[in-house]
């Protein structure tokens, strides 16, 4: 069997009012590049299990696995990744701010590398208000520092890499912290990082479950500072 040249995964929790639109661009990335994508329900508890099946029914190369509890942002997209069969394998969000066809240019620059196994590929964030650039921009600082490679914009999408790399991976993170594990892994590996702007524009629908307020937002620290040291730790034990 001929594999997808793209396996675009996308978690879905409760995303029921973003899904119809989000087909629409997915449908678009599937006609423009062939790819596969897979819509990950998360374990929702709204009515995305059942908008997900009808609309995976009426387009080809669109898929969905389910997720009967949910684990976690990054527990949603290993289960998705497992399924997926594209040489070239990554994920972005549901929510619409950022739009799966950006995953094409992204695909573009693994298609025109003489050594696409070498490549990591993630987006770069535009257009966001000051308060999340100077906050992301602190986070970059400090991830930086801590691994000793140039980590910026962590949390962008798309993040896209050759399947080789994801079965490589050895006990991925289930939560917000498997963007850092995936780019930290990425540098640690020698791998050629490539990031293309994407434009991030406001949520259409739902709220971020972390990005409301300052209160949440050190939440977010503190779980990042915490896997962030234990990552660090977990790569001089390999002899990083």
């Amino acid at each position: 069997m001929t594999r997808p040249p793209l396996s675009l995964v996308i978690p879905c929790y409760n995303e029921a009012a973003n899904l119809p639109s989000l087909a629409e661009r997915c449908a678009a990335l599937i006609e423009a590049t062939g790819a596969e994508v897979i819509l990950v329900d998360n374990g929702s508890s709204d009515a995305s299990p059942q908008i997900l099946a009808r609309l995976t029914a009426v387009t080809t190369g669109l898929r969905m696995v389910r997720v009967e509890v949910n684990e976690g942002y990054g527990h949603g997209i290993c289960a998705g990744l497992a399924a997926a069969t594209g040489e070239v394998i990554g994920w972005t969000h549901a929510d619409l701010q950022t739009d799966p066809m950006d995953a094409a240019r992204g695909l573009a620059l693994f298609q025109a590398s003489p050594a696409p196994h070498a490549m990591f590929v993630k987006g770069l964030r535009k257009g966001r208000p000051l308060a999340d650039t100077v906050f992301t921009a602190g986070m970059s600082v400090f991830e930086t520092l801590l691994m000793g490679h140039v980590l910026r914009d962590v949390n962008a999408q798309p993040t896209l890499m050759h399947r080789a790399t994801f079965e490589a991976w050895d006990t991925p993170p289930k939560d917000f912290s498997l963007d850092l594990f995936a780019l930290a892994n990425a540098k640690r590996s020698g791998l050629s990082v490539e990031r293309i702007p994407v434009r991030f524009p406001e949520r259409q629908h739902g709220t971020s479950s972390w990005n409301v307020n300052w209160a949440a937002k050190r939440k977010f620290i503190a779980r990042t500072l915490d896997y962030s040291f234990r990552l660090r730790r977990s790569f001089h034990k390999a002899g990083a």
